[in-house]
């Protein structure tokens, strides 16, 4: 129980850490490296995408297939940077999650009087579950963006 407790306070650590990335500032567009797959969000919620060229003070250009595009600041909502990265990591948490609810799905439907799984013991209903589970759970965990926010406007 000690570790559950001890796990998340470290991810509710990471969580208000990340929380308090000040996400407002359009001079976070300056990390950004020409090349770079950016998406942009208008204020009119459009969401043209392209290669990150430049940033200004005013707007920032970036290369899609039409050629050079320049959005201006007051147009944009968000910035996103369209990197996949940490797709093995959510395919492990997902894979965790998704074995863990299967091995509970498959104990509680099996063994029991009126279930669609009477025949099968409570630990071989368990262990489908968790081998359902953990595929359903990888592939979903693999398959969900990661793209990081780089600028949004503030809300207030």
């Amino acid at each position: 129980m000690r570790k559950i407790f001890l796990l998340l306070l470290v991810l509710r650590l990471s969580w208000a850490a990340f929380a308090q990335t000040d996400r407002a500032s359009w001079a976070n567009l300056r990390g950004l490296r020409p090349g770079q797959k950016i998406q942009v969000v208008g204020m009119t919620s459009t969401k043209p995408s392209g290669a990150f060229e430049t940033v200004s003070e005013t707007a920032i250009n970036y290369r899609d297939t039409a050629g050079e595009q320049t959005i201006q600041k007051q147009d944009v909502r968000s910035v996103r940077l369209m990197e996949n990265k940490h797709r093995l990591r959510n395919a492990l948490i997902g894979a965790a999650v998704g074995a863990g609810a299967g091995a509970g799905i498959g104990a509680a439907s099996t063994d029991r009087p009126g279930s669609i799984l009477t025949d099968v013991s409570r630990a071989k209903g368990a262990g489908v579950g968790a081998v359902l589970g953990l595929i359903g759970g990888a592939t979903l965990g693999a398959l969900l963006p990661s793209h990081s926010t780089i600028y949004r406007v503030s809300s207030h």
